[in-house]
Formats: structure tokens, C-alpha cells, sequence
């Protein structure tokens, strides 16, 4: 099955800033936000060693078939075409991030990695940066949720790297259903960073990670992501965090064995892409609804834009609640 066109050719660079002022008063949980799942996986580093997050489904296809070139483990290891800044002029305001020191390295250096080792993350935050700089009313969500190989030394680094790269447009703590696009552009905030480690935990800048819940449906049938999910979001919490909702397949090590050579985008993803993209359009957004929803291959279906225009259902709420 051929995907949907993609959303790409429209830039949708701005599109929190173009907002209606119903919209940008409400507060951020209620909104529908577009967001990539292993965000950083545009590029992965075939000459490194094999990454210390150590999948079951890497372990098993450097045990199991040491024919199996690292080309073949980079096919299973992207679940992104698109560089950062691709991803923020195609909508995407939710980062999934990833992240480890190298092994064997001197220093601190910190690296995203899935199963394979990607960019230094100093260079992404960089890209992420300069996007924010030239777009003074567009924010993101960056959600480090894996940290691989890091000892206290490589948090601390991280964490002022964050402070370092970002300075001001971090976001401080405080209560989620205070956040509105009105309160973000009224301090100049734009950043808002989630940490799944308690080595943040004196930070007031950097969120702690259960402020962002991200259930994993961890399986390859669209039936049962789609029961996970709908189940997932009647339980989110009603106060006091964002949600993410994963709309995403994972493959087992039978599905790879299966699509070896194929890798997961031409596998397992293009054809239930399109299923995914439907069963989004069918969500709202709003107290009880969705929030943020991450996809792989976010270029391959009109995914952005489809999330982006579930906002309009609040509008048309609002609209009805006042006839």
C-alpha cells in the first residue's frame, strides 16, 4: 500500500505563532502538537561501535547473525528521514531524544543514539537553536528519556549544556495547566525540557520526566496499538502533566528476521502508516483528548498537518458551546 502524499511541500514553520487566540490562551495539554519518535535518527554512525542501549533487538542481530553488516542494523536502527530542522519547518514541536556517552571516549560527550550511535547532541540542540532564534513565537518540547553509559560527570554536562545552548528561552517549572502559548511569548520562553533522571532534580529549568507520560504499546498490530492508545488516553491523567501519545509499531526480532534486508521504514512502517494516519484523524484534542503524538517517517503521510488541524475541533467547540 502507497502512503498519502506528503505534508512537506507546505511549510508549517510558524504554525503556533498563526494560531487562533482562542488557541494560544488554552493551555498547551489541551493543544494537538505533532512529534517524531527517535527524533535524532536521521543519521546514524556506521563506523562506531554498537551503542550501549544495547536492544534486544541489536543484541539479537549481533548474536544471532554476525553476517549482518552494521548497513542492514542502520535500515532497523532510523525512524526519521528528516534532519532537526527539517522537522520544525514540517510542524514536528515534540523531540523524542535519546542519548549516551561512548564508551571507551575520553571526556563527556554525550551522543544520541538508537542502537547506533548519531550526531553529537551539542550539534542538535544547536540546529534546534538557531531554528528558535529565526522563530520567535514557535516552542518544542525536548524529552530526554534515555541516558545510556552516563555517570553524574556526563548529566551534569548535559544539563548545562542545556542552559548553555538554550539560556533563556528555557521554560521553568511550574503548573502544567498554567502553560498557554500566551504565558510561553509573554516570558519569551520556547523550550520546554523534559529529564528522566534525578540528577535534574535541582534544576528549576528542567522538567522532571513523569510531567510528560509517553506509554509504549511495544507491538507490531494496529489493532492492538490502537486499543493501548484509546485506553492510555481515557487514564492520563486529568491534572498536572502533558501526554504523549505513541502512534507507532515496534518490531519484534521475528519482524526483523523477516524483513531483514527491507529495514523497518520499507518493512513495517509504509504500510500502516496510512492506517495510523486515519486513526489520528479520528482523535480530538481538548481535556480528555490528545495532546502530543509522535509518528516514525513523520514525511512519509500528511502527518503534521493532520495533527495540526485537530485544533480547529476545539475552535468549533468553543464556536457551538456559545449558539
Amino acid at each position: 500500500m502507497k502512503t498519502r502524499p506528503t505534508g512537506i511541500g507546505t511549510s508549517n514553520a510558524n504554525w503556533m505563532s498563526s494560531l487562533s487566540p482562542k488557541l494560544t490562551a488554552m493551555p498547551l495539554k489541551h493543544l494537538a502538537v505533532p512529534g517524531s519518535h527517535d527524533s535524532f535518527s536521521f543519521w546514524v554512525d556506521v563506523k562506531a561501535p554498537v551503542g550501549p542501549d544495547q536492544k534486544a533487538i541489536v543484541k539479537y542481530l549481533a548474536t544471532a547473525f554476525r553476517f549482518v553488516s552494521k548497513k542492514v542494523m542502520k535500515k532497523w536502527s532510523m525512524t526519521q528521514n528528516l534532519t532537526f530542522k527539517e522537522q520544525l519547518d514540517a510542524g514536528i514541536r515534540y523531540f523524542d531524544l535519546r542519548v549516551s556517552s561512548k564508551p571507551g571516549e575520553s571526556g563527556t560527550e554525550i551522543y544520541f543514539i538508537h542502537g547506533l550511535f548519531g550526531h553529537k547532541v551539542r550539534d542538535g540542540l544547536s540546529d534546534i537553536n538557531s531554528f528558535l532564534d529565526a522563530h520567535g513565537k514557535e516552542m518544542v518540547f525536548l524529552d530526554f528519556n534515555h541516558h545510556y553509559a552516563m555517570g553524574m560527570e556526563h548529566h551534569t554536562y548535559l544539563i548545562n549544556m542545556l542552559q548553555e545552548v538554550f539560556g533563556p528561552k528555557l521554560c521553568k517549572i511550574g503548573v502544567v495547566e498554567e502553560i498557554t502559548l500566551d504565558y510561553l511569548w509573554e516570558n519569551k520562553y520556547q523550550v520546554i525540557v523534559f529529564y528522566h533522571h534525578p540528577s535534574a532534580e535541582s534544576c528549576p529549568l528542567i522538567w522532571p520526566g513523569n510531567k510528560c507520560p509517553a506509554p509504549w504499546a511495544n507491538t507490531t498490530d494496529t489493532t492492538k496499538l490502537f486499543q493501548f492508545l484509546e485506553t492510555t488516553l481515557g487514564e492520563r491523567a486529568k491534572m498536572g502533566s502533558f501526554h504523549v501519545t505513541q502512534a507507532i509499531l515496534t518490531p519484534r526480532v521475528k519482524t526483523i528476521v523477516k524483513g531483514l534486508v527491507k529495514g523497518l521504514r520499507n518493512y513495517l512502517v509504509e504500510r500502516n502508516l496510512p492506517i495510523i494516519l486515519t486513526w489520528v484523524e479520528t482523535q480530538k484534542p481538548g481535556v480528555d483528548g490528545i495532546n502530543i503524538i509522535t509518528s516514525d517517517f513523520v514525511e512519509l503521510t500528511d502527518f503534521a498537518n493532520t495533527v495540526i488541524n485537530l485544533n480547529n475541533l476545539l475552535l468549533n467547540e468553543q464556536d457551538r458551546r456559545k449558539t
